[in-house]
């Protein structure tokens, strides 16, 4: 048994739900590089698939939402949007100790870091990067309706629902004390703009959220627990408070760093390629760069309080407490 992952109760619950898709004993390995949902590569010895399951401990409330990831995943099947074949979900907790899905495993590469991509050079980068973008522009020109999620968020008073809920899940996550995380949440409060057009959004849009294949086309975009209704340049504002990150060297905040690689789209040619793909103004990034930084640094401290607990997971969680200050700084330069 791997640690979060009974897999003599996933193999019969699998005989269950999903006759066929594996057949005798299974073993299993955590995927590492997450330190949110748990990720699980199954296999029977010959056909593998992924498992997804919450993470250990301390959970904010509405995160890590199982049959959240599972429905968008399975909606946008068919859309421009890649994403894997969806297999069965479980919403039972006494199966395995939490809700959970099974899902096709996907041939790609996640690039993290920019010596991977530096060994494909800039422009097989520059073509990544720029495909990472027009599959954001695919993702938002998706019609929720169309695909049965018109329930799925409520995009009026997305931006301030947004605002009010990262600073909740900031309580719940608070054990020390965060100079300046107060002030950006003040300030974002006194810029909040009115809302754009819903549309499906993500929730943590980025390269390593994504799987690229040998010929350099995205896969599948992966890791949908923050996705819902709601303003589509809070996706494109992530993407780019990474990006920002990626140059700070040394600093534990960095997620990735492979939009410092050569070739890979500036933060102008983002912006620009977005906004003449989809049609959308831009003007209020600041906001939303702001609240991307406040959003990640609510993230963060949630990661930190588990990992002060011992209940995480795999490796790369030194220093992690240390990381949250570039987050608010990064927020409240945007917000300056």
């Amino acid at each position: 048994m791997v640690s979060g992952l009974d897999l003599d109760a996933l193999s019969g619950w699998l005989a269950r739900e999903a006759p066929g898709l594996l057949d005798g004993p299974l073993e299993a390995s955590l995927i590492t590089g997450g330190k949110s949902n748990l990720t699980y590569a199954v296999t029977d010895g010959s056909t593998e698939v992924i498992v997804r399951r919450p993470p250990l401990g301390h959970v904010l409330a509405t995160a890590h939402d199982m049959s959240r990831e599972h429905r968008v995943m399975g909606a946008l099947a068919g859309t421009a949007v890649p994403v894997p074949t969806m297999h069965a979900m479980c919403a039972d907790d006494s199966v395995i100790g939490a809700p959970f899905y099974v899902m096709e495993r996907m041939a790609g590469t996640p690039y993290s870091r920019a010596a991977q991509l530096q060994e494909l050079g800039a422009e097989r980068t520059q073509q990544i990067g720029e495909r990472l973008i027009d599959t954001l522009v695919a993702l938002h020109a998706v019609d929720p309706a169309e695909v049965g999620l018109a329930d799925f968020g409520r995009p009026d008073g997305y931006l301030e629902r947004q605002l009010r809920r990262w600073k909740k899940q900031l309580d719940a996550s608070r054990s020390r004390d965060l100079p300046g995380i107060d002030e950006l949440a003040d300030r974002l409060e006194q810029r909040l703009p009115a809302g754009g057009d819903g549309t499906i959004v993500h929730g943590d849009y980025r390269l390593d959220n994504a799987l690229v294949d040998e010929s350099d086309h995205i896969t599948a975009v992966l890791d949908w627990e923050m996705s819902t209704l709601g303003d589509p340049l809070t996706d494109l504002a992530l993407m780019l408070a990474y990006q920002q990150l990626s140059h700070f060297a040394g600093s534990g905040a960095i997620v990735t760093d492979a939009p410092a690689a050569p070739g890979y789209p500036s933060p102008e040619d983002v912006l620009q390629r977005y906004s003449a793909g989809s049609g959308r103004d831009v003007s209020t990034m600041d906001f939303h760069l702001g609240l991307a930084f406040f959003k990640l640094a609510v993230i963060l401290e949630g990661i930190y309080l588990r990992h002060s607990q011992g209940q995480t997971l795999g490796d790369g969680f030194d220093g992690i407490g240390d990381a949250i200050a570039p987050l608010i700084e990064g927020g409240l330069a945007a917000t300056r």
